[in-house]
Parts: structure tokens; sequence; C-alpha cells
């Protein structure tokens, strides 16, 4: 077995959701439940085929994201996993519950913007995702300070009153 890392390479300010999936239909009940919970939505999103043909299948309503989609599942190269980019100004927070709903969806490895790398485990088989590393280790603890800045940051972008 050998252990790969991949990058996930995206703009900065891109969120992203990945994660793991049984079925092939899977490309299109994310997309359709990403069109109805959120009108307008820019998305582009690739699925790992772990049998059959093996390609990874896409969607989405955004060329630019459907693009790093494609190019991101490629690299990852993980049987059944998904890969989903949101388009700038939307963010997980607002779909993932109904991404976890959807009946053939297994598990979320991370929904974030950060600089993110897919531990990956290769074997004659296949590829295997058996984690991540999002974003960065802490450097401490918050202090009151710390505490105050985070709390009127959540208030001023509006996710708490």
């Amino acid at each position: 077995m050998n252990l790969t890392i991949v990058n996930v390479e995206k703009p900065e300010e891109i969120n992203f959701i990945l994660g793991q999936s049984h079925f092939i239909k899977t490309v299109e009940d994310i997309h359709e439940k990403l069109v109805e919970s959120v009108p307008g939505i820019k998305f582009g999103l690739a699925f790992c085929e772990a049998s059959g043909k093996c390609l990874v299948r896409f969607s989405g309503t955004d060329p630019a994201m459907i693009d790093l989609a494609q190019k991101n599942a490629l690299a990852i190269g993980a049987g059944h996993s998904f890969i989903l980019f949101l388009g700038e100004s939307f963010y997980p927070i607002n779909v993932l519950n109904q991404v976890k709903n959807i009946s053939e969806v297994c598990r979320i490895f991370c929904a974030t913007a950060n600089p993110t790398q897919v531990v990956i485990a290769e074997t004659d088989q296949g590829r295997g995702i058996l984690g991540v590393i999002d974003g960065f280790s802490p450097k401490g603890i918050e202090d009151e300070a710390e505490t105050t800045w985070r709390t009127s940051f959540l208030r001023k972008i509006g996710y708490k009153s």
C-alpha cells in the first residue's frame, strides 16, 4: 500500500465539500438537491465511479466550478468519492445538511474554503480516502479579545443576531 497526499487545487475564496457515496445516481441527486435548496446556486460536481467504466461523472451550473471539480476528482481518484465546488458567495452551511441527507451519501470528509490535503491510500485494486488535512494546526487558545472578535464577526456577517 502506498500513501499519497493530494492537494485540492482551487481559488482561495472558493468553498467545497468532499464526500463519499455509493451509487452513480449521486451526480443527479446532488445536482437536484442543490438547485432546489438555493435558487441560482453556482456549483460544479464530480464523482469518481468505482465500477463499470470507472469514469469521472460530473454536473453543475457553472463551467469554471465544473472544471475545478473534474480536475480535482481525477487527481484524488478514489472510488465513489465526490467533490462539490460552490461558486463565489455560496457556502457549505447553506447546503451541507441537504447533501448529507441524500440517501446514497455515506460520509462527508470536509466542507471548507481552507487549503486542504487529501490523504490517499493506494493498493493494486484502487484508491481510497483515509482523511483530510483541513487548514492549519492551532497556534493557541483564544483569549477574551478573540472571543469578542469571533462573536462580533458572526453577527457582522449575519449568522447570529
